[in-house]
C-alpha cells in the first residue's frame, strides 16, 4: 500500500479509530452516513465500544454534475446550501428544489429499511461521532452537524479518513463541531477514490447486515 492511501474502507475505518482512541470508553454514538460510511463507522464504534447507527444526509448535486454538492438535505427536510457556489453558477431556485424533492424521497426510502432494524438514534446528552468515508464539499457533513447540534448532544465530532486541506481548516474556523478528526488532509484533491485501492460502490443490503449486526448486540 502506497504511504497516506487506505487499503479500502475496513482499513480506513480501523486507522480512523486508532485516531479516535482518547475517546475509547466514554460511551460514544458513532453515527455514520450511509453508504460508505457505514463500513468506516462499523470499524470506529467496534474499536471505540461505542453505538453505531445513521443519519441520511443527501447532497444536492450541481446541474450537470451531480457528484459536485452545492448544498444537503437532511432526513428532517432541513436543507443546507452554499450559496457563494449557487449565485457564482447561477443555480435557479427551481432546481434546487427539484432536487432536493429528489433526495429527500430517496432519504424516506432508505429510512423505511434502515429503521426496521434500528430507531432512530438518541443523541441528547451523548458524545455523538459524525463517520463518513471522506469529505469533499462537506455540505452533507455540514448539514449533519447542524441538526444533531439542534439536539443538544454534548460533544460533536466530525471524523473522516480524507479530506482536503482547505476544507478542513474551514470547518475549524467555523466551529462546525467540537473536534474534527482526519487523517489525511492532502491539498491536492480531486475525489475521495483517489485516495483509496479498492473503493466499491456500497449497497444497501451491506448497509443492512452492518446494522443487524448491531442491533442484535443491543439485544444480548
Amino acid at each position: 500500500m502506497n504511504e497516506g492511501v487506505f487499503k479500502d474502507r475496513v482499513d480506513a475505518g480501523r486507522r480512523l479509530a486508532q485516531a479516535l482512541s482518547r475517546y475509547r470508553g466514554l460511551n460514544p454514538l458513532v453515527l455514520a452516513i450511509p453508504r460508505g460510511g457505514v463500513i468506516v463507522g462499523r470499524e470506529v464504534a467496534k474499536a471505540l465500544e461505542g453505538d453505531l447507527n445513521v443519519v441520511i444526509p443527501r447532497k444536492i448535486g450541481a446541474p450537470g454534475d451531480p457528484e459536485f454538492a452545492i448544498g444537503a438535505v437532511m432526513e428532517d427536510g432541513s436543507t443546507y446550501i452554499n450559496e457563494e457556489v449557487v449565485k457564482r453558477w447561477g443555480i435557479p431556485a427551481s432546481y434546487i428544489e427539484e432536487e432536493r424533492a429528489r433526495q429527500l424521497e430517496i432519504i424516506r426510502k432508505r429510512m423505511e429499511s434502515y429503521r426496521k432494524i434500528l430507531p432512530p438514534p438518541e443523541v441528547k446528552d451523548r458524545l455523538v461521532i459524525l463517520c463518513d468515508d471522506g469529505l469533499a464539499t462537506g455540505a452533507t457533513a455540514i448539514a449533519a452537524l447542524r441538526v444533531l447540534s439542534l439536539k443538544g448532544p454534548k460533544t460533536k465530532v466530525l471524523a473522516v479518513p480524507v479530506a482536503p486541506a482547505s476544507k478542513i481548516e474551514e470547518l475549524v474556523e467555523e466551529g462546525i463541531a467540537d473536534d474534527i478528526v482526519c487523517i489525511l488532509k492532502p491539498y491536492l484533491f480531486y475525489a475521495i477514490s483517489q485516495f483509496y485501492e479498492d473503493f466499491p460502490q456500497v449497497e444497501d443490503r451491506e448497509v443492512e447486515e452492518i446494522l443487524k449486526e448491531f442491533a442484535r448486540d443491543r439485544r444480548l
